[in-house]
């Protein structure tokens, strides 16, 4: 059983996204993934706009990967479902998955965010509001950070 999005973003690939080879270059899946982080940020009330201009902290991403399945063309209709796939004292992880019109996986991806407070330049605890914000996601969470998913079980685990 394929476990339900956190958050879907839709997108069609444009033409300046193909390579001479006719395909997506790879590394525009990264921004694609960051387009649908953005969203989702937006969503659960915590825009990057808003951490940038008046926050005291930021989210940098300290760890990117990507599985390539299936090569993306111009003008494909894609769908990224992103989940939170973990969420610590201080990071949370974000997993992607890239799917075409007939819900064929073409990628996926998974980034970990860090919260840097911006004054020291150092790792700082998850803002309290955002923490909940991302704990509410987590199915059968207690809204306690330290709290991974538990894909076969569909609830969260202590770590």
């Amino acid at each position: 059983m394929r476990e339900t999005p956190v958050f879907e973003h839709k997108l069609t690939v444009p033409f300046q996204d193909i390579d001479a080879a006719g395909v997506v270059f790879y590394a525009h899946l990264f921004r694609y993934a960051h387009e649908a982080y953005e969203d989702f940020m937006q969503h659960i009330g915590h825009s990057l706009q808003d951490i940038l201009t008046a926050g005291s902290y930021l989210l940098p991403v300290v760890h990117a990967q990507a599985d390539y399945r299936r090569p993306l063309h111009h003008a494909d209709k894609l769908n990224i479902e992103l989940r939170l796939t973990k969420l610590g004292r201080t990071s949370c992880t974000l997993g992607y998955r890239v799917l075409g019109d007939n819900q064929t996986e073409h990628a996926s991806l998974q980034t970990v965010h860090v919260a840097l407070d911006r004054t020291r330049q150092g790792p700082q605890t998850l803002p309290a509001p955002l923490q909940a914000a991302l704990a509410r996601l987590i199915p059968g969470s207690d809204c306690r950070a330290d709290a991974s998913v538990n894909p076969g079980a569909g609830r969260a685990r202590k770590l």
